[in-house]
């Protein structure tokens, strides 16, 4: 694993102020000041919050009384708002595993994803097939993340064939003429099935990111084909971490996931075979989108799109009343606007935000 990088970007263009639990606010701040605080206390919630209209656009120039927020069915009171921009800790995600025909359309998008980080961002490298790899770690976006994709350029991906289930070299054992060399040999036509370990990559990018400053939003973004099979880690296990920490999951659904028919069929999981296409059930929990792109060029422009919209989400903040615990909590958020009657009216807006959270363990006294 490379080790830690120490070069540093430029200062974060949002300044976020924290205070100690049990902080006093500074007497003569008005409530407006305060709601663009963030009080790090063991009780203190976060939620990014990305709202689009029916076109897929972002909707800008909400309010805080616009948004209700529900943690276990009780609405919140909201002590921290802001519409500004975060800079970001990115850990981007590779499928290797994918036909090597998709990979090799893929490494040809990469200046195109450059393009879509700021100067703010830090930015580290994962790949995964059967294994998970560490490419780079977090580093300012420039040369050094520049280096590191082109070294990903001559990676390639999978290129067996169909499996071989026949034939003097099927899993009936070596034949001569036809004719098994050991006859009491038994004859199973087991293809064999290939290991994609996306649940195992996500964990160590969540791991990693969790390590990262409270002060930027964290995010997970994939380049997959969705695929689950033979990871250590369940996805249970994973998305309590993603959630525990605050991290969105991001994603382009290539290759197979990109077919519209197959793509809706693909969100089943089958027993024992592990998940066809499980990016979009990480990216409905943490808050996050998928987007389903099959060409090289529509890969480019959906970059700037993904990050675009993680980096200029609201905002909201709220002190839970609820005491520390190890269960998780459900959260809820609704959006009105001047012409919605109700919160809950499709025909107004799109809301993506987490589905809940675990909370933070006390402070050791």
């Amino acid at each position: 694993m490379p080790a830690a990088n120490s070069e540093a970007g430029p200062a974060s263009p949002l300044n976020i102020k924290t205070v100690p639990e049990g902080g006093a606010t500074p007497a003569g701040s008005s409530r407006d000041d305060e709601l663009y605080k963030i009080v790090h206390t063991v009780n203190q919630v976060i939620v990014p919050v990305m709202v689009k209209d029916n076109n897929g656009h972002l909707v800008s120039g909400l309010l805080p009384k616009d948004f209700v927020v529900l943690e276990n069915g009780t609405k919140q009171k909201l002590n921290f708002f802001t519409s500004d921009p975060f800079a970001m800790s990115v850990a981007v995600i590779f499928d290797l595993g994918m036909p090597d025909a998709a990979v090799q359309k893929v490494n040809k998008t990469f200046p195109a994803l450059e393009g879509a980080f700021s100067q703010f961002d830090e930015v580290a490298v994962y790949t995964y097939s059967s294994t998970y790899s560490k490419v780079s770690d977090f580093a300012a976006t420039g040369k050094l993340l520049t280096a590191r994709l082109n070294s990903l350029k001559s990676a390639t991906g999978r290129n067996n064939g169909p499996p071989v289930t026949g034939g003097p070299l099927g899993p009936q054992g070596p034949t001569v003429n036809g004719v098994p060399i050991d006859p009491g040999a038994p004859i199973v036509y087991t293809p064999p099935r290939e290991a994609h370990v996306l649940n195992d990559a996500v964990l160590r990018a969540a791991i990693d990111l969790s390590k990262r400053p409270a002060t930027r939003r964290k995010l997970i973004f994939i380049i997959t084909d969705g695929r689950e099979y033979g990871s250590e880690a369940s996805y249970q296990d994973v998305l309590r971490v993603l959630l525990s920490n605050g991290i969105l999951v991001y994603g382009i659904g290539a290759e197979s996931a990109a077919i519209p028919v197959y793509n809706k069929l693909s969100k089943l999981h089958l027993p024992k075979l592990g998940y066809t296409n499980i990016l979009p059930k990480y990216a409905n929990a943490t808050g996050g989108e998928v987007f389903n792109e099959f060409s090289q060029s529509a890969i480019e422009q959906t970059y700037a799109r993904a990050i675009g919209d993680a980096r200029n989400q609201y905002t909201l903040g709220y002190v839970t009343p609820a005491s520390p615990s190890t269960s998780r909590r459900d959260i809820e958020v609704r959006v009105a606007r001047p012409s919605c009657k109700l919160y809950k009216d499709p025909s107004c807006v799109d809301v993506f935000a987490k589905a809940g959270y675990y909370p933070a363990p006390p402070p050791a006294r």
